[in-house]
């Protein structure tokens, strides 16, 4: 079976590899035409996604499919067409005085086939939009998207495949076996979105192809709530950044670090902006459920050995809403030895570190492994510079959360556990390209004072160039 699998992989990227190899640099009217169908294929079929999605999560808010899923890969692509010819030019860069009259300039061209891991928490965003960067690069695309979401890669697989010939993109479905040997071909580029567990796996698997990669992880990103925050304010845009997708977003807040003497009306704000976000969790249509049962019983397990270990633990709903949809809960009295605190979340818990100090909750921060985000929540431009300063994260919302990952005109990316390279708008161009750097001579070259047989006149120029180089 396994053989099967390795000789239908590697004839689909021989497939790709040949279209490549017969359009090495597509035109721009050929990206644009790849960019458009794309969004007419996300507008064709938004109702068969947003039912698939919902099907294999047991319930998805359609507004959160429609938001999360459709509208940013529409928006990723509308911002591509819009940029695409810019993007494209050679790029003049300066040239050294003692290269002159010779000029140097960067050639942006693609790299080839590139591989597309994508995750089940949000399937269409996440394995279309590093597909529309591949496409605008000019490159093939492959997608590998989770077998926990079947009902929407098989959607995903046949709408590709009909409005894409195979050697520009397809979707490639199947089980963890089919994703290993997916992630072990010699792509010119691949990109995984997931776990940083997997990550690691994945990061080595191409390390023996010597394949570049993209690595969009997760980790454990902190709310922190400085003494200068809104509470109100602060506590719905957490609840709503906490409960998004349930919780199930690579970029949601796993836990808040307060002020120890507003830890007791942070909580009771956040317990009352969640009740006013989702009045009631039975039948809610607009709160997800968790998308599978080993999910749902990981996440009772973080509950049963935060309590077992002395947390305190706050249910905003009393009601018991059955099947996968969990109740949200925050966790005071939390430590470093609960599981809650060692594993990140991906689920609607969200536990609250006490500090006394801002120094004492940066300090937390840098013990852990660098996260995907970081959201700060206050009005002191001062504390929020400091705390800026003395973090690393991947990106940051200020007053609110999740929305950095929106910005078309800025990077998203991880660093460190969090994961490595970055896209969307230019960056995912680039993360797609090989930035060619061209010398051109000048048939009058003043290098040719280099040339040998050397003698004074070479180290008089030498010590002028030191002097000039200052």
């Amino acid at each position: 079976m396994n053989q099967t699998i390795d000789e239908h992989l590697r004839l689909a990227l021989e497939q790709q590899r040949a279209a490549f190899a017969a359009e090495p640099l597509p035109t721009l009217r050929s990206r644009r035409d790849r960019l458009q169908r794309i969004r007419a294929m996300t507008e064709r079929h938004a109702e068969d996604l947003v039912a698939a999605i919902a099907q294999d999560f047991g319930h998805r808010a359609r507004q959160e499919t429609l938001l999360a899923d459709l509208f940013t890969v529409q928006s990723a692509a509308r911002h591509a067409l819009r940029h695409l010819h810019g993007w494209m030019k050679p790029r003049r860069v300066p040239t050294a005085l003692h290269f002159l009259p010779a000029r140097n300039r960067l050639l942006r061209q693609p790299l080839g086939v590139v591989g597309v891991v994508s995750p089940w928490n949000y399937p269409y965003n996440l394995a279309l939009c590093p597909a529309v960067a591949a496409l605008a690069a000019g490159n093939r695309v492959m997608i590998k998207p989770s077998e926990l979401t079947p009902a929407t890669s098989a959607l995903m697989a046949r709408m590709v495949s009909e409005h894409f010939a195979a050697d520009e993109m397809q979707v490639v479905t199947g089980d963890a076996a089919v994703g290993r040997a997916f992630t072990a071909l010699p792509f010119d580029h691949l990109f995984f979105t997931g776990s940083t567990a997997v990550g690691r796996e994945v990061a080595q698997a191409a390390a023996r192809k010597l394949t570049p990669v993209t690595l969009e992880l997760g980790g454990k990103s902190p709310a922190l709530i400085d003494r200068s925050a809104e509470l109100a304010l602060s506590a719905e845009r957490l609840a709503f950044g906490k409960l998004l997708n349930a919780g199930q977003t690579c970029v949601a807040p796993d836990y808040a670090l307060v002020p120890r003497e507003m830890v007791e009306p942070l909580t009771q704000a956040v317990v009352q902006a969640v009740q006013r976000l989702y009045p009631t969790l039975t039948g809610n249509p607009d709160y997800s459920s968790i998308v599978a049962p080993r999910h749902l019983a990981r996440l009772q397990g973080l509950l049963a050995d935060a309590q077992a270990k002395g947390a305190r633990l706050i249910a905003t709903h009393e009601e018991t809403p059955g099947g996968r949809t969990l109740v949200p809960h925050l966790l005071l009295d939390v430590h470093d030895e609960m599981d809650v605190m060692r594993e990140e979340i991906f689920g609607p818990l969200l536990p609250i570190v006490a500090y006394d100090s801002v120094d004492e909750a940066l300090a937390y921060i840098r013990r852990h492994e660098r996260p995907l985000a970081l959201y700060w929540f206050g009005r002191d431009r001062h504390a929020q510079r400091y705390a800026l300063e003395h973090t690393h994260s991947g990106g940051v919302t200020v007053n609110d959360c999740i929305w950095h990952l929106g910005q078309e005109d800025q990077p998203f990316g991880g660093v460190g556990a969090s994961g490595m390279g970055a896209y969307h708008g230019e960056w995912g161009f680039r993360t797609f390209s090989k930035e060619k750097p061209v010398f051109q001579q000048s048939r009058w070259a003043g290098t040719r004072l280099f040339h040998p047989p050397y003698g004074r006149g070479f180290d008089r120029l030498l010590g002028l160039l030191k002097k000039l180089a200052g």
